[in-house]
């Protein structure tokens, strides 16, 4: 017999917020265009957020805005990542998008005090964009960590549930290495160690029937956890792997349907790793991932939102999920 409903814990998720505050808002929608260089390659560049992605990203604050005055009664709050829009593109130690998230992290801690765990995206730590630049730095790692008060790894005890937060960035590290200053390579691979030793401490210390909801911001980081024989071991314990990254379910759909395709070499940095990603989604299968879009969605579908999770302390019967729509 399950618990009654209303000894459920229900917890509220978001990700891929992707605030912008008065410094990032200053720099003008069209920031990202003014680093292309190339006419055509601009050109492309705006057809693809003026119809596919996000017509106008610094206009977003309002959906986070909606969701603190909407969002439906709950006990636990998860961000799963990706809180600026990293205008700067070297993560939050540019102070325009550390400025972002410090405000968007402070108006969700301000609603759910020490009731809210926030995982790390990739946006935070800086990455190359799509249209080829952009730098991963240490600095970011630093801020995020001790300024904006980000764990690597966090964890959340419900009864016979363990949600379990992990850092999809250091995870899937050797993808990120063209972003990676050189000097500072080193250091990455210690964290990126430091942080599999914990994953793997975690793992390890699950009793047997505990079953866990894992957080983890992008997939790609899911074929290198598999990897990990402490995962491994307890897959069958995993009953949900909550992702974000990809901001709609139609992006997971096409993700879906182009798994195992071989990687691309040929059209630079990002679209080799991402059809690496791909090659590899057939991992993501044993994590049984589940996508929480963007709040905003994408341009195309307007498809935003949040979910909401009811768990039974006691495990009988499985977490339950609600996607509640947040149109612009």
């Amino acid at each position: 017999m399950g618990a009654n409903a209303s000894d459920d814990v229900t917890v509220a998720i978001l990700s891929d917020v992707h605030y912008a505050g008065a410094a990032e808002r200053a720099r003008g929608e069209d920031y990202e265009m003014r680093a292309i260089p190339n006419p055509v390659l601009r050109t492309l560049a705006r057809t693809y957020r003026h119809l596919y992605w996000m017509r106008h990203p610094f206009s977003q604050a309002a959906q986070l805005e909606r969701f603190l005055t909407q969002v439906v009664p709950a006990d636990y709050l998860i961000g799963n990542g990706d809180y600026s829009c990293d205008s700067g593109f070297v993560g939050v130690s540019d102070p325009a998008a550390g400025q972002s998230a410090q405000e968007c992290l402070d108006r969700l801690r301000g609603k759910f005090g020490d009731r809210a765990r926030f995982t790390i995206g990739d946006h935070e730590l800086g990455k190359r964009a799509l249209f080829g630049f952009g730098e991963m730095h240490l600095a970011s790692w630093r801020v995020a960590t001790e300024t904006l008060g980000l764990s690597p790894l966090w964890q959340l005890v419900i009864g016979s549930y363990t949600l379990l937060g992990v850092t999809s960035s250091l995870i899937a590290l050797p993808t990120h290495q063209p972003d990676a200053l050189p000097a500072e390579w080193p250091e990455w691979l210690r964290l990126r160690e430091v942080h599999l030793t914990a994953i793997r401490a975690a793992f390890d210390a699950l009793p047997p029937n505990q079953r866990v909801i894992l957080f983890c911001h992008d997939p790609t980081a899911l074929p290198f956890l598999w990897q990990e024989e402490s995962v491994r071991r307890h897959l069958a314990q995993i009953e949900q792997t909550i992702i974000g990254h990809l901001h709609s379910r139609l992006v997971l759909w096409e993700g879906r349907i182009l798994s195992g395709i071989p990687p691309i070499r040929f059209f630079g940095h990002n679209v080799h790793r991402m059809t690496s990603a791909l090659h590899e989604a057939h991992y993501w299968r044993p994590f049984h991932v589940r996508l929480c879009p963007a709040l905003s969605g994408i341009e195309l579908l307007n498809d935003g939102g949040y979910l909401t999770m009811q768990i039974d302390p006691a495990a009988g019967q499985r977490a339950r999920f609600t996607f509640h729509p947040l149109p612009r």
